[in-house]
């Protein structure tokens, strides 16, 4: 035993525990998850008449009396295990906003639909992948005697690429207040698409939501240069959202031109500051709009839903783009375990959120994420189902709903998070078993399907 490493040893002494195999079954009721909630309380289910008895839970029963429950973290880096329901979930959401489902009916799927790539403005040159980087014949350097140009073919996993080619004459300030204004800049690209539906067809903005709307799910993702860029899919309904259909002038054409002429135009300005002055935030000029067709003639709306759904898991130790927790001090940016520039951008972050004009941006609160303060996904109110409606669904299956007509007593508090050295290493394998098994489920399913 003394030979054993301290995870082996833990291992060993969970394994011997009288009350081992129900610990087991918790583990596995969470999916093998990396930080699991600690609960402690009850559950009572009864009539409201009589108040008969219907179902009553205790976890004084439970080994160490505490009941463990999923972490629900989305980030793949934190517990692969919630990352994966998390991910299943996210494909279920805009997959019915595309093709219906989950309440959704199946005809949005003849309705206008696209998917959106707007990307962040050039804060100044970096490193990218190519034929070449970035060739220039006459060579030359900037003021600071760095070279303007690159001629090496760098490998898309080159740590080069995404990096300035000269870090004193890129604009980070401009870059972290890009992402600290991203989700305003969003929101009035919205408004403005709307705006130019009416327009093109001769109604005043206040009268559109009389005749359509627009319904959309957007996922947010770092590029390389560690600048977010946005993806949405984008769908065009009649007033009552997916039960209604669109009027007769509302195409995909309209929709296509609307937006793009509003991912040119849409601007948000940043509050002045002494030290910046007043910057305008825009929209890059990469600006890519696809229809989605029925016909096959254009994006898999499967394989739409299927990337939203793998990069909301993504950590940001994985983009490169950040930390995935809070900075509590300036000193914590020396230590963090990132590129030169990202560690430019945090100190950006710090610096700019102890000025009193950017106060309520709360710069210093998001430096981990680079100044982006918005979520990774978002949609609009009746584009599709919802989280909590798909958790309640997979409750039902499971046979953990709510009953109908009864009154639900709950008392519970929290007592801890986590697992000990050699519990973790349990439960790490348990959600590779379990991550296995689904992989071999809906191979021979698909295997049916092809076989049928």
């Amino acid at each position: 035993m003394r030979r054993l490493s301290e995870i082996d040893r833990d291992a060993i002494r969970v394994a011997q525990d009288a009350n081992f195999q129900r610990w087991l079954e918790q583990i596995t009721a969470t999916g093998g998850c990396a930080n699991p909630v600690h609960l402690s309380g009850s559950t009572t289910t009864l009539a409201p008449d009589t108040g008969e008895i219907f179902r009553h839970y205790d976890t004084r029963d439970e080994p160490g009396e505490r009941l463990l429950v999923r972490c629900r973290n989305r980030r793949a880096t934190v517990c692969p295990a919630c990352s994966r329901l998390h991910a299943g979930g996210t494909f279920h959401l805009v997959r019915a906003g595309l093709l219906g489902g989950k309440g959704v009916p199946a005809a949005v799927r003849e309705r206008p639909r696209l998917f959106v790539t707007l990307t962040a403005p050039s804060f100044g040159a970096v490193h990218r992948v190519g034929e070449r980087c970035r060739p220039r014949r006459d060579g030359g350097a900037c003021e600071h005697g760095r070279p303007l140009g690159c001629d090496v073919l760098h490998a898309p996993d080159a740590a080069v690429v995404g990096q300035p080619l000269c870090p004193d004459c890129y604009d980070y300030t401009a870059h972290v207040l890009w992402h600290a204004h991203a989700s305003k800049l969003w929101d009035r690209f919205v408004i403005d698409v709307r705006r130019r539906l009416a327009g093109s067809v001769g109604l005043v903005q206040s009268r559109f939501a009389h005749h359509a709307r627009l319904s959309f799910a957007r996922v947010a993702e770092y590029q390389k240069r560690a600048a977010v860029h946005v993806h949405a899919v984008v769908r065009l309904d009649g007033p009552n959202g997916p039960d209604d259909e669109p009027p007769a002038w509302g195409t995909a054409d309209l929709l296509i031109n609307s937006v793009r002429t509003s991912a040119e135009r849409v601007l948000v300005r940043t509050p002045h500051s002494p030290a910046v002055g007043e910057l305008g935030v825009r929209w890059g000029v990469q600006i890519d709009v696809r229809p989605l067709r029925t016909d096959g003639g254009g994006l898999d709306d499967d394989a739409v839903a299927a990337y939203v759904a793998k990069y909301v898991t993504k950590g940001a130790s994985e983009t490169g783009a950040g930390l995935d927790h809070s900075l509590s001090t300036f000193a914590e940016i020396d230590t963090a375990p990132v590129n030169d520039h990202v560690r430019t951008l945090m100190r950006t972050c710090w610096r700019l959120g102890g000025l009193p004009e950017y106060a309520p941006l709360r710069l210093r609160a998001w430096a981990h994420t680079l100044g982006y303060r918005g979520h990774i996904l978002t949609k609009s109110r009746v584009y599709s189902t919802t989280y909590a409606v798909l958790r309640a669904e997979r409750a039902d299956h499971m046979g953990h709903g709510a009953l109908p007509d009864a009154v639900t007593e709950r008392h519970w508090r929290y007592v801890g998070s986590g697992h000990t050295p050699g519990a973790a290493l349990i439960a790490a394998g348990i959600a590779d078993d379990l991550a296995e098994s689904r992989r071999i489920g809906l191979e021979a399913r698909q295997e049916g399907e092809w076989c049928g």
